[in-house]
């Protein structure tokens, strides 16, 4: 079999970056429209790591069309580094803005509204980010990219987040659970500031994904 050219694969692996800026941005304007409209601070926070996602998908475009300017080995390996750390510091400010976020919704005892419309846009979201996932891991392999790899990871985090942002919305809508989201949302932040670490060092292992 005749492997790809690298052209197609960096083509693609683009594609992905703008599908991910472009959903993330759609995701995080109706999440957070939906939270303020709720008062839900976990939809709000989910919101935001959508725009947060976005960053990461801009980075990693960056790095992609590196590959498309005249530019040495070397020059494109220093850039895929720098983004990778970019990657990394992501998932420590996001990991941060959680822990920040639900320590202080318990504390207020703050008890949002049900939202339709946020339960709605999780739930595809759930599907969106596991596929979105699956393909940059695959483009990153065919590539050898780190931060390609770095960003899937981010991109499964997000998956993760938008199953702990559901269930703790969908208790409180169903049963008035209102300390859920946040209690759940709190343990994400070891997986979020582990891959973060592993990210910024430049680990290529993805044992908890």
């Amino acid at each position: 079999m005749v492997a790809e050219p690298r052209e197609r694969h960096v083509t693609r692996a683009l594609a992905l970056e703008y599908a991910s800026v472009g959903w993330n941005v759609i995701e995080g304007v109706i999440a957070v429209g939906a939270a303020l409209s709720a008062g839900s601070v976990a939809l709000l926070g989910f919101g935001i790591d959508s725009f947060v996602e976005s960053a990461s998908a801009c980075i990693l475009i960056w790095r992609l069309r590196a590959e498309r300017t005249p530019l040495d080995e070397e020059r494109i390996e220093r850039i895929d580094r720098t983004a990778h750390r970019l990657v990394g510091v992501s998932f420590f400010l996001l990991a941060a803005y959680i822990a920040l976020d639900a320590v202080w919704t318990l504390w207020r005892r703050e008890e949002p509204r049900p939202s339709p419309i946020g339960i709605a846009v999780t739930v595809v979201s759930i599907g969106v980010m596991l596929w979105l996932a699956a393909a940059k891991r695959r483009a990153a392999a065919a590539l050898g990219s780190r931060a390609l790899e770095a960003d899937s990871i981010q991109t499964s985090a997000c998956w993760w987040l938008s199953l702990v942002t559901l269930g703790g919305i969908g208790l409180n809508a169903a049963l008035g659970w209102w300390w859920a989201d946040p209690v759940a949302a709190l343990g994400m932040t070891h997986f979020l500031a582990r891959e973060g670490t592993d990210a910024w060092r430049g680990d290529d292992g993805c044992a908890s994904c």
